[in-house]
């Protein structure tokens, strides 16, 4: 009897062993949650500012619902995105629903750092060129979703991205016509 007991209790703590390895492992990993066909955009609906991709018909895309842990050194890439009407940002912001001056230092954080709005006016800190800014969170970067009216005919973002308004990059003192910086950020 105490040896079948002895057998359960071992049986068990390997089962919860594993379970934890799993888990911390799956954590520390964002895979593709799914594809995205494109879907060719309307003449003229695609605005390719800001060195923006339009979707390909029939291309897929990768879709994340995760993105990488938040540290105090989270490793992302910083792109450009224009907040104003009209611009290649799309809809209005998530938080707020309103469109914002690229005036002020703005991001928007892929999905998974997005975390269903709780980023929501909230600041962050941005490092890269021996430089830091603060920005507000307004918006999401969609990596969920994308190829339409909404996402400005454009592919769902990468589970990696903060999308800076041009006052971010002239903080860090790069030109957005770069397109692309690594850059690290933590919440401020």
């Amino acid at each position: 009897m105490t040896r079948q007991v002895c057998s359960s209790v071992s049986a068990l703590i390997f089962f919860l062993f594993f379970i934890t390895i799993f888990s911390t492992t799956e954590a520390q990993s964002c895979k593709p949650s799914g594809k995205l066909r494109g879907k060719k955009p309307p003449p003229e609906r695609c605005i390719r500012d800001n060195d923006s991709e339009c979707c390909e018909e029939g291309k897929l895309y990768d879709t994340y619902k995760c993105s990488p842990p938040v540290s105090s050194r989270t490793s992302a890439t910083l792109t450009v995105n224009c907040f104003e009407e009209k611009c290649d940002g799309g809809a209005p912001s998530e938080c707020d629903g309103e469109y914002h001056s690229d005036s002020k230092p703005i991001v928007a954080l892929s999905t998974g750092w997005f975390n269903n709005e709780s980023r929501c006016h909230r600041n962050i800190t941005i490092h890269a060129n021996g430089r830091s800014v603060v920005a507000m969170v307004v918006d999401e970067c969609d990596s969920t979703m994308g190829c339409d009216a909404d996402h400005a005919y454009q592919p769902s973002c990468p589970n990696n991205i903060v999308d800076g308004s041009e006052a971010v990059w002239r903080a860090l003192g790069v030109s957005s016509d770069v397109g692309e910086l690594p850059v690290f950020w933590e919440d401020a």
